[in-house]
């Protein structure tokens, strides 16, 4: 079953983080068991107290949706000992013609190299011409061979090596060709057997021969085997008998490990081009094999949105994903898909004010735990009701999920809001933990916001933010970076600007000081300050 994921923005925010909980909760409620949220980026100090008020770990954090080697349908072939014979590898080959490559391994189990049927193809032509064998297990030349050990040796040989020699009758000698330490293939031709004895052979195979009394009494020091083979045929045999790992390519085997991205692979394959390459995970363990073909249409990631429809706010590699569904409640972006989609965008102030509507029109009742979370992300979002995105459906959401969750909303705004003390986060966290980027009318602009019960310590931090800001300004070519301090019980928000002066001045009918100014009645991100840019730049 392939998992899709459930992601809220970079930089989440409590909405985000509990979206993507509470939609995925909702789809596994529905029976559709393979929805997993996640997350990309770390938990701010809010949404962590709130996990931990109603007892859940935060989600999973995911870096990227690029497709992988593991989403592929990769090949799965027998994966072969070394130690196993060639004929073994070949009749593998010739029972399943798909196969193109054999991954083979050491007696530990990890890949020691690649054999092709051309490998095998082409050591068999070359065995026409190389009438000589190293070491080749006893074990492994009676199974080639299927025959026995028909004598009693006076040295028992767990190998054989040598020349090979076919008896046939000589119009020159009576020698048969055969030398000192010669594998003598003999047929029914006792002379021949006793001519193999006199020059001291390494072994004697007698084909489709019988060990006769007379050749018994020539008591034979080497080891005798007999074969139902004809000659010709147990030579071949015998080259097939030899493991694989004595032709095994010398060259570098080109591997993947399952979290390889598609793109990488794919360059590497273009550049070796290679029937196919092992898959091996972190062990060294055989887990399958990749060719060009499945390179060609990849499975995707599934991904649903919550919280967001943005590019920039959305997690790397949305591309080469495919979207299942969004849920959000901002403006429509610049998120495109390739199918139709589940798209579901309502004017409210919170996510999860539309997931929980969508539990009640499925007839289901979030858990008492996950109630109260949920109604804790939409205090959060909509800043206790103060925000101008905050709508009738946001309150009546909030207080019917308060009491599943058997929570009080004043006692959960109270502890949300003093969550952390500015002095106790570094400026860095300040400005990015709740972040975002975007693109508007050709200028580029970073906004952070810091909701506080308590503005005047973050303001304290002012000298730091703002050289922080001046900085990522410049790092990044932005156009103006702002960070909103806003106070739950002022109704307001301090803003923090880097930029061009008079743009803050225009949008907000304000006059900025020192980097700095007061904004009343302003409290969201996405329907007062943005709006007021956009309106300023067409």
């Amino acid at each position: 079953m392939e998992p899709i994921f459930v992601t809220g923005h970079r930089n989440p925010d409590t909405d985000s983080i509990v979206a993507a909980m509470a939609y995925a909760a909702l789809q596994n409620a529905l029976g559709n068991r393979e929805y997993i949220p996640v997350r990309l980026g770390e938990v701010n100090d809010e949404t962590q107290l709130a996990l931990e008020r109603f007892g859940f770990e935060a989600p999973i954090k995911i870096s990227n949706v690029r497709t992988q080697v593991r989403d592929l349908d990769f090949d799965r072939p027998p994966v072969l000992s070394a130690r196993l014979t060639i004929q073994a590898a070949w009749n593998v080959f010739t029972n399943d013609t798909s196969l193109s490559a054999l991954p083979m391994v050491d007696e530990n189990d990890k890949l020691c190299g690649l054999v092709t049927r051309g490998d095998i193809a082409a050591y068999d032509m070359n065995a026409l011409n190389n009438r000589h064998v190293d070491s080749v297990p006893i074990f492994n030349v009676l199974a080639a061979l299927e025959g026995n050990v028909v004598n009693n040796p006076n040295k028992p040989i767990d190998n054989i090596s040598g020349q090979i020699v076919i008896t046939l009758p000589r119009s020159e000698d009576n020698s048969y060709g055969l030398t000192k330490g010669c594998i003598a293939f003999v047929g029914n031709q006792p002379e021949a057997f006793k001519q193999a004895l006199k020059m001291k052979a390494s072994c004697i195979v007698l084909c489709q021969a019988e060990y006769t009394k007379e050749l018994r009494e020539m008591k034979p020091e080497m080891t005798v085997i007999y074969t139902p083979l004809e000659a010709y045929l147990a030579v071949r045999m015998l080259h097939l008998s030899l493991s694989i790992s004595s032709i095994l390519p010398s060259t570098r085997v080109i591997t993947f490990s399952p979290d390889d991205y598609i793109d990488d692979v794919r360059n590497k394959v273009l550049e070796h081009r290679y029937h196919s390459y092992p898959i091996v995970d972190k062990s060294g363990n055989v887990l399958g094999s990749l060719s060009r073909y499945h390179l060609i249409n990849p499975r995707r990631k599934k991904v649903v949105l919550v919280d967001h429809n943005e590019l920039s706010q959305s997690v790397p590699g949305l591309e080469q994903a495919e979207i299942i569904a969004v849920i959000d409640h901002h403006r429509l972006a610049d998120v495109q898909t390739l199918n139709p989609v589940y798209m579901r965008n309502e004017p409210v102030g919170s996510t999860n004010t539309i997931i929980g509507t969508m539990f009640q029109e499925n007839g289901l009742v979030p858990q008492k735990n996950l109630a109260g979370l949920m109604a804790t992300a939409i205090i959060s979002d909509t800043v206790s009701f103060k925000s101008p995105t905050c709508t009738q459906k946001d309150i009546d959401m909030a207080n019917r999920l308060a009491r599943i969750g058997d929570v009080d909303l004043d006692d959960i705004a109270n502890a949300i809001f003093n969550a952390a003390s500015a002095s106790e986060r570094t400026v860095e966290e300040l400005l990015f933990t709740d972040y975002k980027d975007f693109h508007i009318a050709g200028y580029t602009i970073g906004i952070g916001q810091v909701t506080t019960a308590d503005s005047k310590s973050v303001l304290t931090r002012k000298k730091e933010l703002v050289e922080l800001m001046e900085k990522t300004l410049e790092e990044n070519s932005m156009d103006m970076m702002l960070l909103m301090i806003t106070d739950v019980l002022k109704e307001g928000t301090a803003l923090l600007y880097v930029g061009e002066k008079d743009i803050i001045k225009q949008a907000f009918n304000v006059e900025p000081d020192k980097n700095e100014v007061f904004l009343e009645k302003v409290v969201s991100r996405k329907k007062q300050v943005v709006p007021a840019l956009s309106l300023m730049w067409g």
